[in-house]
């Protein structure tokens, strides 16, 4: 297979996996993210709450979108104690599970607030068995009193993330906290750019659009498909890898990291749709896993397709080890065949394409 990502794509993966991006604060991720899709779009357009858009070949009939999302799960500081410890709600799915001992950045006005998640030694733990709650876990950033903690600029409603670098496993896999789903910002931008390199001329207005806010129920993706009104909608997003330790195949399904990007059946995707996706992996020679859901899939794909009377959609998924963690990873190839599959099927998209069942 031809290498798809090239070393300065690499390098701004890892500067944009590097950068905070919670929800409700996704500025700074985003414009890292609009800088570099720049010179593969002719135009772009924001909104109100940080979502994005590239365009490519603007004020054609027929609208299409490539889609994921910018934020990352994180925590909202909600009480701090007189003593200067700090009490947290979630913002998005955050793990209580794995925070102990893991180092933060509260992110304030006045800049970045180091702190650690406290935890009692396991000496003192050995009577009574205590295991991490919302209600125990609790940030610890070195000061002795509430108003120590406000001074350094902390307060209710500041915001805080793991702190974590980038790095790559074995040559091949990439680790780090947020590649749900940065990873699928930077897919798309990837097409974006082959796009341009290859000098492809679409009949279609293309939108490479990067939302906010889908950890908390896909409301950037809502607020764009409102905007846009696009006629197709290709979204990408990450599943669960099923191939580790303690994982129940018969409840998750079986997918696995290297086999390829994942294809979602379940009422939200249109079924025309996603046999025109496989045709072009199968086309391309491009390997391919399945899933199925019962009713929703838990991504912005639902927000694409409910919205405007109804907007044809799909969903391509990344095989993704340790959800919600700050060691979430993948496989280098199954990004590369997700760019690939993303890019041959935009290929095969007409300018006014009708997928209806019944005409």
């Amino acid at each position: 297979m031809t290498k798809i990502i090239q070393a300065k794509s690499e390098k701004f993966l890892e500067n944009y996996l590097n950068n905070a991006s919670p929800t409700g604060f996704e500025s700074a991720g985003q414009k890292m993210w609009l800088d570099y899709i720049k010179p593969y779009v002719d135009e772009y357009i924001t909104d109100n709450y940080g979502s994005v858009a590239g365009i490519i070949n603007p004020g054609q009939p027929y609208k299409v979108v490539i889609e994921a999302h910018a934020d990352e799960i994180s925590w909202f500081v909600h009480y701090i104690t007189k003593d200067g410890f700090i009490y947290l709600r979630r913002n998005g799915g955050s793990d209580h599970m794995i925070a102990p001992s893991k180092r933060v950045n509260i992110h304030t006005e006045k800049g970045t607030v180091k702190a650690v998640f406290g935890w009692p030694a396991i000496h003192m733990r050995q009577q009574k068995e205590e295991t991490p709650s919302m209600k125990n876990i609790f940030l610890d950033c070195g000061c002795n009193s509430k108003e120590e903690v406000e001074a350094l600029g902390v307060h209710v409603g500041c915001v805080a993330t793991f702190e974590d670098e980038f790095m790559i496993l074995n040559k091949n896999k990439y680790v780090g906290r947020a590649l749900d789903n940065r990873m699928g910002g930077f897919m798309i931008a990837e097409v974006a750019r082959m796009l341009k390199e290859a000098k492809k001329k679409l009949p279609f207005t293309l939108y490479i659009v990067n939302s906010v806010q889908e950890e908390i129920g896909l409301r950037g993706a809502e607020m764009m498909a409102n905007r846009i009104k696009p006629d197709l909608a290709l979204v990408t997003d990450v599943c669960h890898d099923t191939g580790t330790p303690m994982v129940d195949k018969i409840e998750n399904g079986d997918q696995k990291s290297g086999l390829g990007p994942v294809l979602t059946y379940g009422p939200a995707v249109q079924n025309n749709f996603l046999k025109q996706i496989i045709k072009a992996a199968e086309k391309n020679n491009i390997p391919f896993q399945r899933a199925a859901v019962s009713r929703s899939t838990g991504t912005d794909t639902d927000a694409f397709a409910y919205s405007n009377e109804g907007v044809t959609s799909a969903l391509i998924s990344l095989p993704l080890r340790y959800m919600h963690t700050t060691v979430e990873m993948v496989q280098k190839e199954d990004v590369e065949n997700c760019i690939r599959l993303i890019y041959e099927t935009l290929l095969t998209v007409k300018s006014g394409q009708d997928f209806r069942y019944l005409k």
